[in-house]
């Protein structure tokens, strides 16, 4: 299983860890970790570094 963790862009501050879906409705994006929590928030997908486990995320 393949999990990343979601990282803010401006100042690399951890957003989610463990993260297993990410869902984009217009300008919110829904991580979901694998517990099934969720966190929304307002933003834009950056980078997916699916090497490396790691999402970079714009906060709006």
């Amino acid at each position: 299983m393949c999990l990343a963790t979601v990282y803010k862009e401006s100042d690399n501050t951890v957003i989610l860890k463990n993260t297993s879906r990410i869902d984009v409705d217009g300008g919110k994006l829904i991580l979901r970790d694998i517990m099934g929590q969720e966190t929304v928030v307002e933003g834009k997908i950056l980078m997916v570094d699916l090497a490396n486990s790691i999402v970079k995320i714009s906060c709006e």
